[in-house]
């Protein structure tokens, strides 16, 4: 096997023309085979083998710089730079990330995971390059998705004032190739990155503003008519409206062809974009069918490309897909926004059924959310679905445009807590802390499949800003019996007795009622509490527990600090400083949690039911 060959970084330079097809084949069957067994991104590292192969027979690694947007499409990469036995345990606890990780390899020079972020990023690079005076190249790969992001375009504006070398990669795969302007375009491209054409176009320029007075005048009409004939041709002429050079499209599945847009795009004195065009999924029929699907792929059999354990049970986003598309029909004041995750979110289906009333904003989650303000402010009762990791992005537009106004804008807020193997960058592990922070926000977790639905209807008529946090994967269907209405700032006292109680906010209420359990099998009585709202405090119902109670644990799936349980500490230390009850936070250390299992996540970091319980017992001091 070619494959075989590669073992550390830039070994493909070491091989042959002959054999980079059959290195691209191989990468691809061995990616399929792993990505089948323990899941992962397949389509987008389908798609752009060729382009990373290229880009590592054209650049030096590790002194050149390859920064990835996102980065969910670097296995290729991983692979080139000599870490084909780490994917073995791709995105499991202390395996190796999905992600670039600077601790992992020299090659990665920067961590990435959200979107829109490697133009700024390259951007630093190539600043720095200049005033350290070292000696290597920058080249940012971002996605045609990613550029729908603001931040991308705050960064090309930035680039277009940059007098050395900086190579922006747009990987595009949504777009097909035209032959008549793809032909041109590699011609004038051709042509102006030649030396020949860079000296001469500045040496007439330069001439010309000798000439007093009518010197500027004449480079100025110049350079008017030159980008009017371009504007018939070049598809990339708003990248050369901001000052950036563009080349392109070039076909991203032709190594020769890139590797010479490369080596011409390094000698060019400024930001350079090069369009290439991509399929995602290539070379996997199931995937280039459904690039959706196989972006986060489950486990799949490679025969047909259907999951090997498939769902049986309804998740989460299920349950909000659903009471969405009723919400829809009873109410033509509903709208859903989404920032690129259609499907990942749920709201396919109320996209289908109410197609005038759903907004795709692309990746743009800051003008997500203030785009639902302005619908909220024109008096319709818009629902911004997102996930949790991906709403951080949007902090200042809460804050600013909805909360200061209170207006009734809904966020359903999937993959709250822990989320498993895509790691640090996409926990939803601070969400409890940055919205409870903000006034005029209320912050709910339902405790089961139910409750979720309930919580979704109280919001859309609620007529203030509410955020609904909800965790990944399948829906708890336990508790059915217990389904009080719910009333703004009540908790729900699902069993009570004394000694203890057990307040578990959202998921947490499936691991509180083992321990309840198990407690009770050890002689303790408990009270378990579904706390409901995170914000505002249900404080009548705090003050009764420090009563009844002798030790209070706060349980969430959050970090430790700005969390529930810090907001309860508050409570009792300035509101009721007579009254303060021994208390035990059960929360997420203040630290990034990386890739891994679930369940193994928990166990590690203490919400595990043993752990739990074992803190419990120690903690506790009978009065």
């Amino acid at each position: 096997m070619v494959l075989d060959k590669i073992k550390s970084p830039n070994d493909i330079k070491k091989l042959n023309e002959a054999e980079l097809p059959a290195l691209a084949q191989e990468i691809r069957e061995f990616l399929i085979q792993k990505i089948s067994e323990n899941g992962g991104h397949l389509a987008s590292n389908l798609g752009v083998v060729e382009l990373t192969m290229a880009m590592h027979l054209t650049f030096q690694l590790p002194q050149d710089k390859i920064i990835w947007d996102v980065g969910h499409q670097s296995y290729t990469h991983k692979i080139l730079t000599g870490r084909r036995e780490g994917f073995d345990h791709l995105r499991e606890y202390s395996g190796m990330s999905g992600f670039p990780k600077r601790k992992e390899s020299k090659c990665d020079c920067f961590d990435t995971g959200h979107s829109s972020t490697s133009i700024s990023a390259g951007l630093g690079y190539a600043e720095a390059r200049e005033i350290t005076g070292e000696q290597y190249k920058v080249i940012s790969v971002i996605g045609d998705g990613a550029m729908t992001g603001g931040m991308a375009y705050e960064a090309l504006n930035n680039a277009s004032r940059l007098n050395t070398n900086f190579i922006i990669v747009l990987n595009d795969n949504n777009m097909s190739i035209s032959e008549n302007v793809g032909g041109l375009s590699s011609h004038l491209g051709n042509l102006r990155t030649a030396n020949v054409y860079q000296d001469l176009k500045s040496g007439v320029e330069n001439s010309l503003n000798k000439i007093p007075f009518y010197g500027e005048r004449m480079v100025t009409r110049i350079r008017r008519t030159k980008s009017g004939i371009k504007q018939l041709f070049i598809p990339g002429m708003i990248f050369e409206n901001m000052g950036i050079i563009y080349l392109g499209p070039v076909d991203g599945h032709n190594i020769a062809e890139m590797r010479r847009v490369f080596r011409d795009a390094s000698k060019v004195n400024g930001a350079v974009l090069i369009h290439v065009i991509t399929k995602k999924g290539k070379g996997y029929l199931p995937a280039e069918r459904h690039p959706a699907r196989f972006h986060g792929a489950e486990p799949f059999k490679v025969d047909t490309g259907l999951p090997s354990r498939p769902r049986t049970k309804a998740n989460y986003t299920d349950i909000f897909s659903s009471v969405m598309r009723k919400l829809g029909e009873r109410d033509s004041k509903v709208v859903a926004i989404t920032a690129a995750m259609q499907d990942g979110t749920g709201l396919k289906r109320f996209h289908n059924m109410f197609p005038d009333r759903f907004f795709d904003v692309g990746i743009a989650e800051g003008h997500a959310v203030t785009f639902a303000a302005g619908l909220a402010a024109a008096g319709l009762k818009p629902v911004v679905a997102v996930y949790s990791s991906f709403l951080q992005r949007a902090y200042d537009q809460i804050l600013h445009d909805v909360c200061i106004q209170d207006l009734p804008v809904v966020f359903a807020i999937d993959r709250a807590g822990l989320v498993g193997s895509d790691g640090e960058t996409h926990q939803g592990i601070f969400d409890l802390s940055y919205l409870s922070a903000i006034p005029n926000m209320t912050v709910l977790a339902p405790k089961n499949k139910w409750e979720l639905s309930d919580m979704m209807k109280f919001a859309v008529n609620f007529g203030h800003p509410v955020a609904i946090r909800y965790p990944r994967g399948e829906a708890y269907a336990g508790l059915k019996e217990f389904r009080e209405k719910i009333c703004y700032g009540r908790s729900e006292l699902v069993w009570q007795e004394h000694q203890i109680a057990l307040l578990a906010v959202g998921s947490m209420v499936k691991e509180a009622e083992e321990v309840r359990r198990l407690l009770k099998s050890m002689g303790y009585f408990c009270t378990l509490v579904n706390v409901r709202f995170v914000k505002p405090l249900d404080t009548a119902l705090l003050d009764q527990l420090a009563r009844s109670h002798q030790l209070l644990v706060t349980m969430e799936e959050n970090v430790a600090t700005g969390g529930f349980g810090e907001h309860v500490s508050h409570y009792f230390s300035e509101k009721t400083p007579d009254l303060v009850p021994q208390l035990i936070h059960i929360a997420l250390e203040d630290k990034y949690v990386e890739q891994g299992n679930v369940d193994i996540l928990k166990k590690e970091h203490g919400l595990d039911v043993e752990s739990m319980i074992k803190r419990i017992v120690t903690g506790y001091v009978r009065k």
